[in-house]
């Protein structure tokens, strides 16, 4: 399989992209209307960005409505040294877990998690904390979104 390159973006990719993230349900045609250029190279820089990665999927966000009565909340975890690889093993398979990434800064890890109540998120922190290797959680829980352009990477 022939290894890709990352792209180099230009304007007009860098804003196709923010259009997409606008609405990714968005027509080729609009698109192009939107940008000021042809329908085919606008398919052709959507398939030239999906290729080499740039774009890896389309996807549904959920409303507010659709999660009231949830909270989300972020988590930012400190491991201990040497364990980071068994602590994400563990954190993986928790299924309230939607998103687990490796951060600079005062933690190892941020985590975002969704749970249907507080003391679902309750019992799921204290979970995360039982982890061994894990040494200390941050926890902050989401009160409104005021820019949504997509689901955290």
């Amino acid at each position: 399989m022939p290894e890709t390159r990352p792209a180099a973006l230009d304007e007009i990719d860098r804003q196709l992209i923010a259009l997409l993230q606008i609405n990714a349900r968005e027509s080729v045609a609009t698109l192009a209307r939107q940008l000021g250029i042809a329908r085919t190279t606008v398919t052709s820089r959507l398939a030239r960005l999906e290729k080499t990665k740039v774009i890896t999927g389309y996807g549904v966000r959920l409303g507010q409505r659709v999660i009231d009565g949830g909270l989300q909340a972020y988590v930012g975890i400190t491991v201990q040294p040497r364990s980071g690889k068994d602590v994400v093993r563990r954190l993986s398979a928790m299924g309230q877990i939607q998103q687990l990434c490796a951060v600079s800064g005062e933690f190892d890890y941020v985590a975002w998690l969704r749970s249907d109540s507080p003391e679902q998120l309750d019992q799921l922190l204290d979970q995360i904390g039982s982890v061994e290797g894990v040494e200390k959680t941050t926890t902050s829980i989401i009160l409104s979104s005021k820019v949504d352009r997509g689901q955290p990477m």
